[in-house]
């Protein structure tokens, strides 16, 4: 993925977040100034943004999701459990000097989120069997030298059906177009409107009650980032934050269900639920995922 740029008008709203106009801020400046940002994120949205050796921090942690996925991916197929899958990651993890953030956060009792079907997020590895022309979400949070990565992706096991290849088809690609607004001065309202916009058109729906995060020195951190909303509002992005875009995308209805467990996500009319992730970091030009893979 190329970076974007965007063109700052001068009577706009500074993408430093000054709240005052371009012109009358940040105009004329190579740079952004870096520690005054950060103060000012830190005390209006308690958004922590990330400096280089925090970026590359989080950078390796986020190699090692995608070789986590990659090696999960080689493993997929009709006849394993989802505790097969939790397995192979938890042991990968360890072999790699990292801690895998889902075990026993807020009592969750596996090492990475397995969602097969119409379970939208959260799913708890288990004993479920893979059958042909499944989908399957697999979602990974290694803490490495302590910096958080976050990715997932949706995988078919054996060969999908028609629905199947549509929701996972959509769900990429709404995860792409979110990512394609990500620019200094952009807003988080800017991603979400358009990843609903996308979905929406295809006949899909889009998941409101979870949405993306900060990431890096912890699990979460601010800000939220709906995959749905209005263009133009929310808080205003800037170079050094870095945070999730995880859409999760229906082929029903937006409407779900917690299972007893507390955790497990569900589609509340059963219909088929996919969903893609990266960790993404606003740059001065644009955005850089730290968890990049091909959408």
């Amino acid at each position: 993925m190329k970076n974007k740029t965007v063109k700052v008008g001068r009577n706009d709203p500074c993408p430093c977040g000054s709240e005052r106009k371009y012109k009358k801020c940040c105009l004329g400046r190579s740079t952004f100034k870096p520690k005054n940002l950060k103060a000012l994120y830190a005390k209006k949205y308690k958004i922590k943004l990330k400096q280089p050796k925090d970026v590359e921090g989080i950078r390796q942690a986020g190699r090692l999701a995608l070789d986590t996925l990659d090696l999960i991916e080689s493993e997929i197929r009709p006849g394993i459990t989802t505790d097969d899958i939790n397995s192979v990651a938890h042991k990968f993890t360890l072999k790699n000097g990292a801690i895998p953030a889902p075990l026993n956060y807020r009592g969750f009792p596996k090492s990475v989120c397995v969602s097969v079907n119409e379970i939208i997020c959260h799913g708890i590895p288990g004993e479920r069997i893979l059958q042909d022309g499944d989908i399957v979400n697999i979602d990974v949070t290694p803490i490495l030298n302590g910096y958080y990565a976050d990715a997932s992706k949706t995988f078919f096991v054996g060969k999908p059906g028609s629905e199947a290849q549509k929701i996972v088809r959509v769900a990429r690609n709404s995860l792409s177009r979110g990512i394609s607004m990500v620019n200094p001065g952009n807003t988080i309202g800017d991603i979400g409107w358009v990843i609903q916009k996308y979905a929406e058109s295809k006949g899909c729906s889009v998941v409101r009650e979870f949405v993306g995060h900060g990431v890096g020195f912890d699990f979460h951190e601010p800000p939220q980032v709906p995959h749905f909303g209005r263009k133009g509002e929310g808080i205003k992005l800037v170079p050094g934050m870095v945070f999730t875009i995880e859409p999760m995308v229906n082929l029903g209805e937006k409407d779900l269900v917690i299972l007893d467990d507390q955790w497990t996500a569900i589609t509340k009319d059963r219909s088929l639920s996919a969903q893609f992730e990266q960790t993404i970091l606003v740059t001065e030009q644009g955005f850089e995922s730290l968890t990049p893979y091909d959408l």
